[in-house]
């Protein structure tokens, strides 16, 4: 029997470094695609609008959100840590799960982002994710961590939100690896050569 290698497939020791989504006219096009699947466009919407890993969106029950608002707390259980990560959703948020909740019938003790053969698994998010990229144009390495950096990302860029508070946010060590993480460091001081004085 042979056994063939993923060519996608890191080599152990090895890292493939995935990207945020740095262009709103795709993240756009990516809800465009995805306006008729509640689950996914909830799943990409909750994903991009908070810091939340794939793994702790997986782990949201129904009546984890039947009742938020926007504005309203959700605390997740972080797998990393053991410890809650409270997330203040905003209305985009909101909205999406909305939708996803009138979709379909959910009891009290269902996860919001199952499929036919029951809870998604990252790994199928992170195809998903790779899946609706490249739909929507994009030329990269993209997978479930996608998500959170893009919130991280747009936090930085658009809003001008601190480096210390992204490190909280995202649950990082130090600056430099929510730096290394969002990959915006480089692109930061490129810009900082183009002043002309």
């Amino acid at each position: 029997m042979t056994v063939v290698k993923n060519a996608n497939h890191p080599q152990k020791g090895s890292t493939i470094r995935v990207e945020p989504i740095r262009d709103k006219k795709a993240i756009y096009r990516i809800k465009k695609i995805l306006e008729d699947h509640p689950r996914d466009y909830c799943l990409f919407v909750v994903g991009i609008n908070t810091a939340f890993r794939a793994n702790e969106l997986l782990s949201i029950k129904a009546k984890q959100v039947m009742h938020l608002h926007p504005g309203d707390h959700l605390d997740v259980k972080q797998s990393k840590t053991g410890k809650y990560r409270r997330v203040t959703l905003n209305k985009t948020a909101h909205e999406a799960i909305q939708q996803l909740l009138a979709s379909r019938e959910f009891a009290p003790d269902d996860y919001i982002y199952s499929g036919k053969r029951g809870l998604l698994q990252v790994s199928t998010v992170s195809t998903m994710v790779k899946q609706w990229c490249q739909d929507a144009g994009l030329r990269g390495n993209y997978a479930s961590h996608t998500l959170r950096k893009t919130w991280g990302y747009w936090q930085r860029i658009d809003r001008g939100t601190s480096v210390p508070l992204l490190m909280e946010a995202l649950g990082h060590a130090t600056q430099r690896q929510t730096l290394d993480y969002l990959g915006i460091q480089s692109e930061e001081i490129s810009e900082i050569y183009g002043m002309e004085l």
